[in-house]
């Protein structure tokens, strides 16, 4: 999602210092116009508050109520059988029990007391089933229509830009989910602050494809048009009850389908099967493309009945495919299908995936633009830290360059044909970890994967000059010379780290290099110590800048793709997230005067 900034915000100095101060995702980039405020009583602010609201559709198997949402885990007993569900996936387990016997009573009763979050997001901790259908009552029935708007989401991060009572931009705010958003539109609608949404803006339909906007006017006619353009599914059983023959054939056939996860027989197959690619055709024809490149060709159908949706696969040579699998979970762009005895498969709709590979159209793909190294695992050690900030670039003429410093090393490459599918061969001197025969086993537009024995590498497509706000990041960080205003590792430390970098002053090139020069020396003696080094700014869901000094200190501590959160004309502010979000380390880079 891109990420322009635009947005407008009125609101007392003291209280917009409280809201701001918690938002750690920000990045400033383009000023708005006054024209672009959202109105406090405005059908667009009615309807990006609806898109926002908590859905709590996907366990009215617990709860029997669309907008009321079991905080897990929550233990219940299920005919007698008692379950403790920690994850949505085990919503399928409550099915399964009911579905083990056609004519009996299913009953289930929940352990209180439990929290329960309601369609405002605010939480309320219920401790009886009293004190629970009151909240039920407030709900809407068994698929009534209701306010919350579900065929469309926005793709996160977003943002808004924050004014003063001149217009004038004093903030720019990131919002990372519904919750966030949700809170944010109620300051709008109570005219607490003036607010414009940053643009352009991609929006999630429902079947998982994307739609991008660039206004206001194209972001409400674009909800409009998908408000009612998917089956909301609030109906009492889990997900898939309800679910049609033609609505799945008609979903089964929109797109290729990717396999994600395989488990047979309680066995998981997944690093057999995974990125195996199925095609379901018209003709109840389904062809299946093995990581090879191999096209192998079965039968699909599908039925419903009173257990839900079920899709069958016959298969002569794909045994471990050959199954009537039950339809247990249907999610925008993927579809998980089960079968009693430790039978799972996860499959991922990808309408960009090229089913029919070519020479030439691998050529073609590899030709277009720069490629990142974005994995490189080479006897299970992973090695693609050595290329951040080096992409590669293919050339017609079967030459390959790597760009390191913002200097090209050059070598060949090749696309063949073995027995074994396509293959694309590097012949890069001084890189042995890329001078390798790889086997694509995944191609896209803007994603290749490929693998040879013990190895494994993905490339992920970057073309320079298409996204505008890496541009603008980009033109900011070659116009002037930076030093290191903060660098915490999260560590204790006796000296302040960020004074391992004092002296030191940067300078970013339009070419990738960046060159660090220190002119004092512990002695105060006048000196040029140069360290050479590889940047890159990226977006791969958020902005990046890559920075590469090899071994050269102290700048080796800096090795690492820095997720970007805050920009201005003089200062970029990176940190290094682990997996749960939280920053593990910050580096703060200022313009020097």
């Amino acid at each position: 999602m891109k990420t322009k900034m635009r947005t407008l915000l009125l609101i007392p100095f003291f209280a917009l210092l409280l809201f701001t101060s918690c938002q750690d995702e920000v990045i400033d980039i383009t000023e708005p116009t006054q024209e672009e405020a959202l109105v406090a009583a405005s059908e667009l602010t009615s309807m990006i508050s609806a898109t926002s609201k908590m859905d709590g559709s996907v366990d009215n198997i617990i709860d029997r109520a669309s907008c009321l949402f079991v905080e897990l885990p929550v233990t219940v007993k299920v005919n007698g059988k008692e379950v403790i569900i920690d994850s949505k996936e085990d919503y399928k387990t409550i099915e399964a029990i009911y579905n083990e016997f056609e004519d009996d009573d299913d009953k289930l009763e929940i352990v209180f007391p439990i929290t329960i979050v309601l369609a405002n997001h605010d939480e309320v901790v219920i401790q009886n089933r009293d004190a629970l259908e009151n909240l039920v009552k407030e709900c809407k029935g068994e698929n009534e229509e209701d306010d919350d708007i579900e065929c469309i989401d926005f793709q996160y991060p977003i943002s808004f830009s924050v004014y003063n009572a001149q217009f004038q931009v004093v903030n720019v705010v990131t919002i990372e989910n519904d919750r966030q958003l949700h809170r944010f539109i109620k300051r709008v609608i109570n005219a607490e602050v003036f607010a414009s949404l940053n643009f352009p803006v991609t929006m999630v339909l429902a079947d998982g494809t994307t739609v991008t906007v660039n206004n206001n006017a194209e972001l409400a006619a674009t909800i409009k048009e998908a408000k009612n353009a998917c089956n909301e599914d609030d109906n009492n059983d889990y997900h898939d009850d309800d679910f049609t023959k033609e609505r799945l054939d008609t979903l089964l056939k929109t797109c290729p389908w990717v396999v994600h996860e395989f488990q047979r027989n309680a066995s998981s197959l997944s690093d057999s099967y995974r990125e195996y690619l199925i095609v379901f055709k018209d003709d109840n024809v389904v062809k299946v493309r093995t990581r090879k490149g191999d096209m192998l060709t079965g039968k699909w159908t599908t039925r419903v009945t009173n257990r839900g949706a079920l899709i069958k696969l016959e298969f002569d040579t794909l045994v471990d495919f050959t199954l009537e699998w039950f339809v247990y979970d249907l999610e925008p762009g993927r579809i998980k299908l089960y079968q009693a005895g430790g039978n799972k498969i996860i499959l991922k709709k990808n309408c960009d995936v090229v089913v029919d590979i070519t020479k030439e159209r691998i050529e073609n793909y590899l030709q277009e633009c720069y490629w990142r190294i974005a994995r490189l695992s080479i006897n299970g050690a992973d090695n693609e830290k050595d290329y951040i900030g080096t992409p590669l670039k293919f050339l017609p003429n079967n030459e390959v360059k790597l760009r390191i410093n913002g200097e090209f090393v050059t070598g060949t490459y090749e696309v063949g044909v073995r027995n074994i599918g396509f293959i694309l061969r590097i012949t890069l001197d001084g890189r042995p970890d890329l001078k390798l025969e790889w086997l694509i086993t995944f191609l896209e537009p803007g994603l290749i994967k490929l693998e040879n024995a013990n190895n494994k590498m993905v490339l992920e497509r970057h073309c320079l000059d298409a996204d505008d706000d890496l541009k603008h990041i980009d033109v900011i960080l070659i116009n002037g010379k930076w030093e290191v205003a903060k660098y915490d590792d999260g560590l204790v430390h006796v000296v302040d780290p960020t004074e391992q970098f004092k002296n030191y002053t940067m300078n970013f090139m339009i070419n990738g290099r960046v060159e660090v020069t220190n002119t004092v020396d512990p002695n105060t003696t006048p000196y040029n110590k140069l360290i050479l080094g590889s940047w890159l700014t990226y977006r791969n869901n958020g902005l990046y800048l890559g920075l590469y000094f090899k071994d050269q200190t102290p700048f080796n501590e800096l090795n690492f793709r820095w997720k970007i959160v805050n920009v201005s004309a003089n200062r970029i502010e990176l940190k290094d997230l682990s997996s749960t979000g939280n920053a593990e380390r910050i580096l703060v880079l200022e313009k020097k005067n």
